[in-house]
């Protein structure tokens, strides 16, 4: 999900998961519309990543902070060590489980993050601008982990919440939010072959696509490249 400052993505986030209560209409979540009697539920379906890494940790210890919503939800220590244990190793934090949150780097807390959400097995995970705070390696890190959580998991749902360009351009379908609203949807090439309402919400093309059309236009059709690597492979042949 893309679009600028104040186009309404984090309020989307936060009012699918019951943070902001709605002024008017209705929300479905699983076929569910989600009121007070089941936002539990459905929350426990839903892990979230937000922006600032440094606001998301409560405990003292990576470990501890992987179990906290373990812990809420009882499960048994001796299960819970062995989840922690799984979802560190998953997302590379597994050598840190003893170390202070505040002794991490900004990609390295966004590990330990998602390994709590992880932790909790959910359907769905809302990533709300979680790389837009870290440095190039910590942006290119927790990307690739995504990517790589998507194919470990097919039936996982990812929603990424992101200015990022290049990032929404890998994946399955593109939502641009303009003032609230829903503004066009589709498949990254879709929607960002759609230059008009681009440029109406004042969106930039990927890279990537630029590329592919300014080849094209040489006749060098490369349509297949879905990043970077993928193309300078092609253009080699």
């Amino acid at each position: 999900m893309i679009g600028h400052n104040g186009s309404g993505k984090s309020t989307l986030a936060k009012l699918i998961i019951g943070l902001l209560p709605k002024k008017e209409g209705s929300i479905k979540v699983f076929d569910v519309e989600l009121d007070k009697n089941n936002i539990a539920d459905i929350r426990k379906r839903i892990g979230i990543v937000f922006q600032n890494p440094d606001n998301q940790f409560i405990s003292a210890t990576v470990e501890d902070d992987i179990a906290f919503g373990l812990e809420n939800h009882c499960v048994k220590h001796d299960d819970m060590q062995n989840i922690v244990n799984q979802y560190a190793e998953k997302v590379g934090m597994k050598p840190f489980l003893n170390k202070e949150p505040s002794n991490l780097s900004g990609g390295q807390k966004q590990r330990v993050a998602i390994a709590g959400v992880l932790a909790m097995n959910p359907d769905i995970i809302i990533f709300d601008e979680a790389t837009s705070m870290l440095d190039p390696k910590g942006k290119s890190d927790i990307r690739n982990l995504i990517i790589e959580m998507r194919k470990n998991n097919p039936s996982l749902t990812i929603l990424s919440i992101t200015h990022d360009i290049e990032e929404a351009y890998l994946s399955d379908e593109v939502i641009v939010m303009s003032e609230g609203k829903n503004v066009l949807k589709g498949t990254p090439e879709e929607v960002f072959s759609n230059r008009d309402v681009l440029e109406k919400v004042s969106l930039s093309t990927p890279f990537l696509l630029e590329m592919k059309s300014k080849l094209l236009e040489i006749g060098i059709k490369a349509t297949a490249a879905k990043n970077l690597d993928e193309l300078v492979e092609l253009i080699c042949r």
